[in-house]
């Protein structure tokens, strides 16, 4: 049986809040503390709606080569390498595979979905794609990915070679235990030294955001409110003030 490592996982509760923080604000921090581009791109949402954030586990596809892979792993199932990124599951993880934008394999399919819904994973971001669509996306998961095809994942040209090791999906660089987080946007990856920093600034973007987009509703001046300029700076610490300890004190 193939040795396949685990990752390290980070804090929930940063996890959790980093997941409210959503993609387009993580994705704006990142570049100015220097991820120029931290979006997976390729894989599209199939579960609108849905907004979450875990530690990546990770699982890499390569070009079938005939003296690497055997028809035998179906004799052996413990030779079917995708099988063992699933066994990392805990709840949740998000599986991350470079499936290198192939239309023709489907990576995962209904059964072993359900296995990681079962083990509390929440989503899974796939430059590639699934099979057993109509009972996958019936399973409380978020899908990220290219498409679906009834095809099983070496049924063609593709075979799975690494788990939990650095991967391109989507050509951006994943490490295992980076911190995705996937909303109607997309996926971006944040590497786990930068998460704290990301969630701090994050958060005080959202504030200000809160506050211009009451002001801009209201028919405020764009050139004042967004983005929020040095003069509306007092401004909007009274409304923080009158609202944001607000809601703290009846937390």
């Amino acid at each position: 049986m193939p040795y396949t490592p685990d990752i390290k996982r980070p804090p929930r509760d940063l996890v959790a809040a980093l997941a409210e923080v959503g993609t387009a604000t993580a994705s704006s921090e990142l570049y100015k503390l220097g991820i120029r581009d931290p979006f997976i791109k390729g894989p599209v949402p199939f579960t609108r709606g849905r907004r979450i954030a875990g530690p990546a586990l990770t699982l890499q596809f390569m070009p079938k080569r005939e003296d690497l892979y055997g028809e035998d792993e179906y004799a052996d199932r413990e030779k079917q390498l995708h099988r063992h990124v699933l066994y990392h599951t805990q709840p949740g993880d998000i599986v991350v595979v470079d499936a290198r934008g192939d239309m023709s394999s489907g990576i995962f399919g209904e059964m072993m979905l359900t296995y990681f819904a079962g083990k509390g994973g929440v989503g899974m971001v796939i430059d590639g794609c699934i099979r057993d669509a109509a009972k996958a996306f019936a399973l409380d998961l978020g899908y990220w990915m290219r498409g679906t095809t009834p095809n099983f994942h070496t049924q063609t040209t593709l075979m799975p070679y690494a788990v939990n090791v650095p991967i391109a999906c989507g050509n951006t660089f994943v490490t295992p235990g980076d911190i995705i987080i996937a909303d109607d946007d997309g996926a971006i990856s944040v590497p786990v030294d930068l998460a704290e920093q990301v969630l701090r600034l994050g958060s005080q973007h959202a504030d200000w955001e809160d506050f211009s987009r009451l002001q801009l509703a209201k028919g405020g001046d764009l050139r004042r409110y967004y983005p929020l300029a040095p003069e509306a700076e007092a401004e909007f610490e009274l409304w923080k003030r009158e609202n944001l300890n607000d809601v703290a004190s009846h937390d």
